[in-house]
């Protein structure tokens, strides 16, 4: 792994990042070859969680697998059977975005079967209760906390307490290999790779070296269907589509709206378009926005509840205070660090004891080195080898807008085969959908936000569900 530590950093220019790409994969796979699988997983099945009332109806493990050359990184993961057919049933390997924020967030939050129950918190340990829509009704789990330092994952070394996208694609990858070793039974299972928000940035990499290590005989075979991203990141130019989605939805003025087309050029990411005119409206953009809930435009702001990493901690003031907890979704946020950090709760899960300090849900703190400035070159090349994927946006998220998401569809110019139309849930419109030649199938989800499960779970895993069976939406 010493390797990877001396690669040069990415070129901005789109040659020399792509030929940078093609000699990582190669070196990767030549890592992978030399590197022995056989190392066994720590897993521990959990049959009582603190804060649910009785055994849990569903096989929960939990563990470490240790990567790097000298496992100097032990990632901690939750798997979750599928409570339906898991011989059959497909194995999903999850991955929260941030980047930085746990597993538990995309278990408890937004596709896992338990959650917790909404009460303002009284000094005693949370409560958990199943939730009716989860994913693990048709397919298998494997919740990963990566990078390192994100949940409950910990470096052993300083070295290995680096933090960028491509280690975490590195780890990710090493991290699925040995632990299927591990678990046999499912190496025949259809394998779909999954996650939302950030993961938007490393996932497509992640799948596209599982394709270069299967090709190359590296064991264990995937078998490798495709992916699923909730609200994805891809270019990280969301705020040139945050600004249209915020007059389009009556957010902003069409005086400032206008005034911002006029001084940044309709870019608004790039720092020489940034002159002084263009600062000026920017903040005043910033301004007009910074009493509204950017992961769903119609959620009450309750950044109080969460101030700790908050990136928008700053904006906390005595309106917000006013916001009675239990009309917050984030409420369960602060519900979560009270219980992952609850010395039981550690016992039950198998954390090892001085592992890690205090649990956070998200470690926004900790420095992160986005050095992939794009996934979209990995969708094209996913898409041309003919693999499956979904993928959603919740139509209320202006964190990582829907015209974003069908900006960069649209320009993969491929040909449609499902024209744009309606899907149902209960016999009601829950979103529209568009499917294309390349297998890739676009849905909105009408009332969702960032990401979209947290916000519709219902409507959600009638999505999955249907798409993971290979239905129409």
């Amino acid at each position: 792994m010493n390797n990877i530590k001396n690669m040069a950093k990415f070129s901005q220019s789109n040659a020399t990042h792509h030929d940078f790409l093609i000699g990582k994969v190669i070196f990767v796979v030549l890592l992978l070859s030399h590197i022995s699988f056989q190392v066994a997983t720590c897993g521990s099945t959990v049959k009582f969680l603190p804060g649910f009332n009785g055994p849990l109806p569903f096989l929960l493990e939990t563990g470490y697998v240790g990567v790097g050359e000298k496992e100097e990184v032990q990632v901690f993961y939750y798997f979750i059977e599928s409570e339906n057919n898991p011989k059959e049933d497909p194995l999903m390997l999850w991955l929260t975005g941030g980047p930085g924020c746990s597993a538990l967030s995309g278990l408890v939050f937004e596709i896992g079967p338990i959650g917790f129950k909404r009460e303002e918190y009284n000094g005693s340990l949370p409560n958990l209760i199943l939730r009716e829509h989860s994913w693990t009704k048709v397919s298998s789990i494997i919740f990963v906390d990566l990078p390192v330092s994100t949940g409950f994952t910990y470096a052993t070394t300083d070295s290995g307490s680096q933090r960028r996208d491509s280690i975490q694609i590195d780890q990710a990858h090493q991290f699925f290999r040995k632990w299927l070793i591990d678990h046999p039974k499912f190496q025949s299972n259809e394998v779909y790779i999954s996650g939302d928000s950030y993961s938007g940035i490393t996932l497509p990499v992640i799948v596209q070296e599982i394709i270069q290590a299967n090709e190359k005989g590296i064991p264990p075979w995937i078998n490798l269907q495709g992916y699923v991203l909730g609200n994805p990141v891809t270019n990280k130019k969301e705020i040139n589509y945050r600004i249209p989605f915020a007059h389009g939805t009556g957010l902003i003025s069409d005086e400032l709206y206008e005034s911002l087309q006029k001084n940044c050029n309709g870019d608004y990411t790039n720092s020489e378009t940034k002159r002084v005119l263009c600062s000026k409206v920017l903040c005043s953009f910033e301004k007009a926005i910074s009493e509204i809930s950017i992961a769903h435009i119609l959620e009450p702001l309750c950044t109080w509840l969460n101030t700790e990493n908050s990136p928008r901690r700053s904006l906390i003031n005595k309106y917000h205070s006013k916001v009675s907890p239990l009309k917050c979704r984030n409420l369960p946020y602060k519900l979560s660090a009270y219980w992952a950090n609850d010395d039981n709760v550690r016992k039950a899960l198998h954390i090892r004891k001085g592992s890690i300090g205090k649990w956070q849900r998200c470690s926004f703190d900790i420095p992160y080195e986005e050095d992939i400035p794009s996934s979209f070159d990995y969708h094209v090349n996913l898409s041309r080898k003919g693999y499956r994927s979904l993928i959603y946006s919740g139509d209320h998220d202006m964190k990582v807008p829907l015209l974003d998401t069908k900006a960069w569809i649209k320009s993969l110019n491929y040909s449609i085969v499902d024209d744009w139309r309606s899907w149902y849930t209960n016999e009601q419109v829950s979103g529209y959908t568009r499917t294309y030649s390349n297998q890739m199938t676009f849905a909105t989800v009408k009332g969702g936000g960032h990401t979209a499960p947290e916000f519709l779970p219902e409507e959600c895993f009638a999505m999955f569900s249907r798409w993971i069976s290979k239905r129409p939406l």
